[in-house]
């Protein structure tokens, strides 16, 4: 039977993740003890790994243009989500800020995810809360 504890350190990391890669290639039965260690292993390290490696998401104007990139579009393309052309320089340049109309807009048209055009996710808010880190 495998000792689990809460994961502090790497090394508990390290063997927690050996831990689940020998669970797995056994391939336990949820039902079962090992199973239920499988289980138990990988909401330890899920926690773990949020705490440590906190999501960061993309710059916003990295993510449009990368979108726009992926879809073939131009500058004129994204008028209809963000104004005028101006506007749209304005944006792709960093000279001007995204509303909340163009963060819906640009969500609901192009795919891209609010959360990603809003610049911050809840995870990193925390992660600067907690370590006390302006980014």
């Amino acid at each position: 039977m495998i000792k689990i504890k809460v994961i502090k350190t790497n090394e508990d990391y390290q063997k927690a993740l050996r831990a689940i890669e020998g669970l797995i290639d056994y391939d336990p039965n949820p039902n079962t003890v090992k199973g239920e260690q499988l289980e138990l292993l990988t909401i330890l390290v899920k926690d773990y790994e949020s705490k440590m490696f906190p999501k960061s998401l993309p710059n916003p104007i990295e993510a449009i243009k990368f979108r726009m990139e992926q879809a073939g579009l131009k500058q004129a393309d994204l008028v209809p989500y963000l104004g005028g052309r101006n506007r749209v320089s304005e944006i792709l340049s960093g000279k001007r800020q995204l509303t909340v109309e163009m963060i819906a807009n640009l969500s609901e048209g192009l795919g891209i995810p609010a959360e990603v055009l809003i610049g911050k996710s809840k995870d990193m808010l925390a992660y600067q809360k907690r370590e006390n880190v302006l980014l």
